[in-house]
């Protein structure tokens, strides 16, 4: 019984906690890892369209530039229509600040040649992250580029305008020229910082999903493993229960048909007497003789009902559920001691009480049985070759523990017995108990986490001692 208490003590929390650890840790990591990944795709959706728009760029320029020196108007329908690329993106770039229509922003994505399955990519992008360092410099970025865009569409226009109205110079042609290649070289500084700076922020992107990949895994890891542990734990822990069970199991089956062996035997002796002395009281004719056989039928009946009684105590033990509640020791010691006033000699022993300790939390059941047993004890077994029979009862507070003590000068107990006087039937004398009493006091004990023990001298007396923690733990 100690043993699967400590079990029951040791048992951990509810496992369920740790599977909502694990659920919402996979959770959140799928979440996370699936907004990482759709970040890591728009901004290589970024950089593939910075690469449409510097090549439209370079296009735009080789054709302006054969345009000045050839005047070919092919070339310059090939400069606006490689110009048109950037000046898409910065279309697009423009709807995006200023909260424009999605149809209008994805037209100037289409023309900046971006792919199709990439628009909702670039536009979320921009719309829920403008605000983040490493992206807010790429948009900065790229609106110096635009103004690039713009200056380079002004040059074109001026080139072709001159070229148009009257032949250009030399002198001219290689101004405009070094006009343009500078517009070049510097949108290809902003274009390199475009990219610079979107792959700085996609790489810390992809080192804080390392990281965070990293965490997660290690606590959904040492979840399931306090979980296997624990689950480990319990499976070892219910297989000692299961055996201390069995081993309850196979004492009880045991004390069981000790039980019934000896209650079957113990019930028939007295019917057996009764029938024999019924018989002899029937062929005599003495008054005298006949009223010593009706006092012998009446012991024979006193001692099964005493019997019965401990049957009864005994199932209300093993049955009922243990009732922490207020009770007064004062109260059930009174009614113990009238409840035996009919035994012989109780009317001529002096009982002494001394209630240090009236008022208790415990179980009121069993605090009965145990006092009723023990004072019934003390009055049985009285000496009466003494001077003066005596019972002592004491009740005071110990430490953590409460204690009742019911001592007696009666006959004692012999040193060889009492290691055996709380096992099932063990009697000293046949024909004073049925040897459950002592017992079922020990079961009653235990059962609100007691102790007792006696100390006897044989001839001096006896002194059982209660034991009672102040505070229940079931």
């Amino acid at each position: 019984m100690t043993e699967q208490k400590t079990i029951e003590k040791l048992k951990l929390p509810n496992v369920f906690i740790l599977l909502l650890i694990i659920m919402f840790s996979c959770a959140l990591l799928i979440f996370i890892n699936f907004f990482t990944i759709k970040i890591l795709s728009a901004s290589r959706a970024y950089v593939n369209g910075e690469s449409l728009y510097s090549k439209g760029q370079k296009d735009g320029v080789r054709h302006l530039i054969t345009y000045l020196y050839t005047q070919d108007e092919k070339q310059w329908d090939s400069f606006e229509e490689e110009l048109k690329v950037p000046q898409g993106d910065g279309a697009a770039r423009i709807g995006l600040l200023s909260n424009a229509d999605t149809a209008v922003i994805k037209n100037g994505f289409r023309a900046g040649r971006n792919n199709e399955k990439d628009l909702d990519d670039l536009i979320w992008l921009f719309k829920n992250f403008k605000s983040v360092p490493f992206l807010a410099k790429a948009i900065n970025e790229w609106k110096m580029g635009d103004d690039l865009i713009n200056q380079l569409s002004a040059i074109g226009n001026e080139v072709h305008k001159t070229v148009s109205s009257s032949n250009l110079e030399l002198k001219d042609r290689l101004k405009l020229h070094l006009q343009i290649s500078d517009l070049s070289e510097r949108l290809t500084i902003n274009e390199r910082n475009f990219l610079s700076t979107l792959g700085d922020g996609t790489r810390k992107i992809k080192d804080y999903l390392i990281y965070t990949n990293i965490f997660f895994i290690l606590i959904i890891i040492s979840s399931v493993s306090t979980y296997y542990s624990m689950m480990v734990y319990r499976l070892v822990n219910s297989k000692i229960e299961v055996e201390v069970k069995n081993e309850n199991l196979l004492i009880a089956n045991k004390e069981l048909d000790k039980f019934v062996y000896s209650a079957s035997h113990d019930l028939r002796s007295p019917i057996t007497s009764l029938k024999g002395l019924i018989e002899i009281a029937q062929l005599e004719d003495d008054l005298g003789q006949i009223k010593t056989y009706l006092n012998l039928m009446y012991q024979s009946l006193s001692k099964q009902d005493q019997f019965i009684s401990d049957i009864i105590d005994y199932s209300k033990n093993k049955r009922k559920e243990v009732i922490i509640e207020p009770v007064s020791l004062k109260n059930i010691i009174d009614e113990a001691i009238a409840q035996h006033q009919h035994i012989k000699n109780a009317n001529k022993i002096n009982i002494d009480k001394e209630i240090l300790v009236d008022h208790i939390q415990s179980d009121n059941l069993r605090l009965k049985i145990t006092i009723n047993n023990l004072l019934s004890n003390a009055i049985k077994y009285a000496d009466e070759s003494k001077d003066e029979m005596c019972i002592w009862i004491k009740t005071f507070s110990l430490g953590e523990f409460y204690r009742i003590e019911i001592s007696d000068n009666g006959i004692g107990i012999k040193d060889e017995f009492q290691s055996h006087v709380f096992e099932m039937f063990f009697v000293t004398n046949n024909n004073k108990g049925s040897g459950l009493g002592l017992y079922i006091v020990k079961e009653a004990i235990e059962n609100i986490n007691g102790t007792i023990s006696v100390n006897s001298e044989s001839a001096v007396g006896s002194k059982f001692t209660v034991t009672i923690p102040k505070r229940y733990e079931a």
